[in-house]
């Protein structure tokens, strides 16, 4: 069997690319990597970080996207407590609601953080708790 090395990306279905792909720049810091524009329009967006170890994609697709509000398709990882911290610090100085940092079942977890279209974006961290 041939070893798999981590995802690729993630795509996630939105209603409206500018206000999505804006959101993810001003909460979470991501750049676009790539865009889709089909007909002369922008469709979608591949967005990375600035270490370039993720990759989520977004795709404008109104319908779908209604349908996943509320729902936590992607948890990010953050390396340390201390740097999810600063993340619950990040978020607060931009107003943006979330459930503040809870034990998780592996380490700590901010969740409650949702996008335009009400999808939930969670933060994790990789370290175990004490």
């Amino acid at each position: 069997m041939t070893l798999l090395g981590g995802f690729h990306h993630v795509k996630l279905p939105i209603s409206d690319v500018h206000k999505s792909l804006e959101w993810y720049r001003r909460v979470l810091g991501l750049d676009v990597a790539i865009e889709f524009v089909e007909d002369g329009v922008l469709r979608g967006v591949a967005l990375t970080d600035a270490g370039r170890t993720l990759m989520l994609a977004l795709r404008e697709e109104p319908d779908r996207a209604a349908g996943w509000s509320g729902f936590d398709p992607v948890a990010l990882a953050v390396p340390t407590l201390h740097a999810l911290r600063a993340w619950s610090d990040h978020l607060d100085e931009l107003q943006v609601r979330h459930s503040g940092i809870a034990e998780g079942s592996v380490g700590w977890l901010i969740g409650g953080i949702t996008d335009p279209d009400g999808i939930e974006i969670r933060l994790y961290t990789q370290q175990e708790r004490l």
